[in-house]
C-alpha cells in the first residue's frame, strides 16, 4: 500500500462546521462563520485587518492591486517560488525582476536583492519556504530609507513566527494559503492581512466587485455603488466555517508536524554527517510551522533515482519548484541557465518527503528505512 505524499487533516469536527453552516441557510461570502474567521485569524497574527480571499494567489493579486503598481514598475521576487507570486505582478504589467536564494532556508538572499534594487523598485516579495520566514532584517536593511514595500508571500507560513512575530506580519502586507496541502486547509482559501488601513479599504473594495459594500453594510454610507476597478474574490462561508474548525485544531496539528520533523531529523543525521544528503536549516529567527520536510540530494541524478526508489518502496516523494527564470515566461524576459546558480542547484536536488499529522510512527519508520536502504544502494 503506498504511503501518500499528503493527508489533509480533515475530521468529524470538520464535517459538522461544514453541515451547520450549509444548515445555517447563508453560505454567501462575509457571512458570520467568514467574520469569526477573519476574527480568529487577526488575533493569531496580530494584525488589525484580515480579509479571506477564495485563495493565495487572489490575496497577492490583491495586494499588487493595493500598491497601484504601473507599467514600468520592478518587483523582486526569488525565481524559487509559485507562478502565483509572479503572475500577480505581471497582472498589473510591472515587471517582475528575480533574485537567487540562500543555501540552508532557500529563500530570498538579500545580498542578490541590493544588486537588484534600481530607481524603478516598487515592492519585494519575499517568500516564506517550508514553514520558514526568509531574513527580513536583511531585507528591511537593504531597502534603507528607499519607499519600497515588503508583501509576504507567506502561503506555508501559518503558524510559523519571525523573530517573535507571525509570518508574514514583518511586511506591510502578508498573504496566506489554506490550500489542501497546507497545514490547516479549506480546500481552497487564503488571506491578505494588514495593519494599514489604507491598504485594508482599498482591498475591501477590490474584492466586493470595486464596490464600497462593505462601507455600506457597516453604516459608514448611506449606499453603496461602483468607486473603483474591482473582481470577486470573497469565498463562501462555508471556507470560514471549515476555516474555524481547522485553525481550532492548530495546536495539535502543529505539535504533530514537529514532532515528525524531529524524527527525522535525527535519522538521517548521520547521512548528513557523511555527505548522503543536505537537511533543512531553521535560523534561531524563526519559529517553524514544520509544513514542509525536504532534503537535497548530491545532485541530481542521484534526487532522481530516489524518487524511483521511494516508489518501488511504496512511499511517495516528489520535487519542488523549477527555477522561475528557466521556465518559457522567464526566459522570455531575457533569463537564462547559471543566472541563479544556488536556485538552480537546490531545485535539481531537492527531495520532498511525506509529513502530515496522520502520517503514523510506522509509516515514518518505513520512510526512514527505505531513506537508509537507498544510501547503502
Amino acid at each position: 500500500m503506498m504511503i501518500p505524499f499528503h493527508r489533509p487533516v480533515y475530521d468529524e469536527r470538520d464535517e459538522r462546521a461544514l453541515h451547520d453552516s450549509l444548515r445555517s441557510g447563508k453560505i454567501v461570502g462575509d457571512g458570520d462563520n467568514t467574520q469569526r474567521a477573519s476574527a480568529l485569524l487577526a488575533g493569531m497574527l496580530g494584525v488589525q485587518h484580515v480579509l479571506l480571499t477564495t485563495s493565495c494567489t487572489h490575496a497577492l493579486e490583491l495586494a499588487m492591486m493595493v500598491l497601484r503598481l504601473e507599467p514600468g514598475d520592478e518587483v523582486i521576487v526569488p525565481s524559487f517560488t509559485f507562478v502565483s507570486t509572479t503572475n500577480c505582478i505581471m497582472r498589473e504589467r510591472a515587471r517582475v525582476v528575480f533574485a537567487d536564494i540562500v543555501p540552508g532556508t532557500l529563500t530570498i538572499d538579500p545580498q542578490d536583492v541590493e544588486r537588484k534594487i534600481t530607481a524603478k523598485t516598487k515592492a519585494i516579495i519575499p517568500v516564506v519556504y517550508a514553514g520558514v520566514s526568509p531574513d527580513l532584517q536583511g531585507l528591511i536593511r537593504v531597502v534603507g530609507d528607499r519607499r519600497i514595500i515588503i508583501v509576504e508571500d507567506a502561503a506555508q507560513g501559518v503558524g510559523a513566527t519571525y523573530r517573535g512575530k507571525p509570518a508574514g506580519t514583518t511586511g506591510a502586507i502578508g498573504c496566506y494559503s489554506f490550500h489542501e496541502t497546507k497545514n490547516f486547509s479549506t480546500g481552497e482559501g487564503g488571506a491578505f492581512a494588514t495593519d494599514t488601513s489604507e491598504y485594508a479599504l482599498r482591498a475591501e473594495i477590490i474584492r466586493e466587485k470595486g464596490t464600497n459594500r462593505k462601507q455600506f453594510m457597516q453604516g459608514l454610507v448611506d449606499k453603496y455603488t461602483w468607486v473603483a476597478v474591482g473582481s470577486s474574490y470573497l469565498p463562501p462561508d462555508l471556507v470560514g466555517a471549515l476555516l474555524m474548525s481547522q485553525l481550532e485544531k492548530r495546536e495539535t496539528i502543529q505539535q504533530a508536524r514537529e514532532t515528525i520533523h524531529l524524527r527525522y531529523m535525527e535519522a538521517f543525521a548521520s547521512l548528513a554527517d557523511d555527505g548522503f544528503l543536505t537537511l533543512p536549516v531553521v535560523p534561531g529567527t524563526v519559529g517553524s510551522n514544520f509544513h514542509i520536510f525536504f532534503v537535497l540530494m548530491r545532485d541530481e541524478l542521484t534526487r532522481n533515482r530516489a524518487l524511483a526508489f521511494f516508489r518501488t518502496k511504496g512511499v511517495a516523494t516528489t520535487f519542488h519548484y523549477l527555477p522561475l527564470h528557466l521556465s518559457p515566461v522567464g526566459l522570455s524576459l531575457g533569463y537564462g541557465p547559471g543566472d541563479f546558480p544556488v536556485t538552480e542547484s537546490a531545485s535539481g536536488r531537492l527531495l520532498r518527503l511525506p509529513i502530515y499529522p496522520s502520517l503514523t510512527a510506522q509509516e515514518q519508520a518505513h520512510i526512514i528505512r527505505t531513506m537508509q536502504e537507498f544510501a547503502r544502494s
